[in-house]
């Protein structure tokens, strides 16, 4: 009887099975690694960068209510400054206004000059476009009651026509409360269109 090799005698000694007994294939160790599953895209509002300051002009219509005698109407219209900081989603910003005006008042016992605005603006960005809210400080001026303070709340839609220039309109309603001690409640609406040049 022929003696076992070496390495089939070490084999039997440690309680081995030789590597040529039962099945000859050497098991398959199974390092298949699972795909990761796929993640679905994050929805951006990404649309024009509408952070910087701007400067243009508006025009448009004022309706002015009193608590003494009616409501007057005539046109509207100054420039506009400010500044824009997009969040990406969001924007925030401030502003002023100047507005002249030629606008008779409890009937025609004072008229409507011009008006001022310190305005704060937040708003949401729809592709190249910003629907926003805004609200501020606001003062009007009259040839013959003076000047008075109040506050004013509205509105607006601004579109991104070239990345630079920008159109849109806003409503506003204002309101001065005992101007400037007359006892005459002022109410004002106001429409603009306004265009905008982005720096």
């Amino acid at each position: 009887m022929k003696r076992a090799t070496p390495i089939l005698a070490t084999a039997l000694a440690l309680g081995a099975a030789p590597a040529f007994a039962g099945n000859t294939t050497p098991p398959l160790e199974d390092n298949t690694v699972a795909a990761p599953a796929p993640v679905a895209p994050v929805p951006t509002n990404v649309g024009p960068d509408w952070t910087g300051f701007y400067g243009g002009a508006q025009l448009g219509y004022a309706d002015i209510d009193t608590n003494v005698a009616g409501s007057d109407d005539g046109v509207i219209g100054g420039v506009t400054a400010g500044y824009d900081y997009d969040f990406g989603t969001f924007v925030l910003g401030g502003g002023l206004d100047y507005d002249f005006a030629d606008i008779g008042v409890a009937n025609n016992a004072a008229t409507v000059e011009n008006v001022f605005r310190a305005k704060a603006r937040g708003g949401y960005k729809l592709g190249n476009g910003l629907l926003y809210a805004t609200g501020g400080y606001a003062q009007a001026d009259t040839d013959t009651l003076g000047s008075d303070d109040g506050y004013f709340v509205g509105a607006g839609y601004e579109h991104m026509i070239t990345q630079n220039f920008s159109m849109g309109g806003e409503l506003l309603y204002h309101e001065f409360d005992d101007y400037n001690s007359t006892a005459v409640d002022v109410e004002a609406t106001t429409l603009q269109l306004r265009g905008t040049f982005r720096f």
